[in-house]
């Protein structure tokens, strides 16, 4: 059985320290961010990123801290494992497993889910960043109701 690192081995396309700095910092952001810790966004974050995931999209660094804010105001516990980290000139591309746990999804179990953060780095720091995961393997199949019928609908389908 293998196991993920915590931090992914950057693959260097074209050598550039700078967003593989970037990106080291952006990974030890994921793991420290909490309701009531935004703190280090602007450390990594340009103040006009651009961001978008399966639930939404926004512009501005104040945009975002808004977002995070909400979305980690009732999050129990959140850390992310982080795989393969695939860099080219100023992109990088970053496997990751979250752990989350929220009182309201799963009755409060840990939630697992796979996905891969897309990111444009210039001057230090994300300009863009997207998401790519399954919104239904993290919120729909894990809500009390919802999450039964999707869960027997997808074994019908498999």
């Amino acid at each position: 059985m293998t196991t993920q690192p915590t931090f992914g081995t950057a693959i260097n396309i074209h050598q550039n320290e700078s967003v593989a700095g970037t990106v080291e910092r952006f990974q030890r952001l994921f793991n420290t961010l909490c309701a009531g810790n935004m703190a280090g966004l602007g450390d990594v974050y340009s103040p006009h990123v651009r961001f978008m995931d399966p639930f939404e999209a926004i512009e501005g660094l104040d945009e975002l801290r808004a977002y995070f804010d909400k979305v980690y105001s009732n999050v129990t516990a959140c850390r992310f494992i982080f795989g393969n980290v695939l860099i080219s000139d100023n992109n990088a591309c970053i496997e990751w497993t979250m752990h989350l746990t929220h009182p309201r999804l799963r009755r409060g179990r840990e939630v697992t889910v796979q996905g891969i953060s897309r990111l444009t780095i210039a001057e230090g720091r994300v300009e863009f960043h997207r998401d790519y995961f399954d919104a239904g393997e993290l919120l729909y199949e894990n809500l009390p109701v919802l999450g039964s019928a999707i869960r027997l609908v997808r074994s019908f389908a498999s």
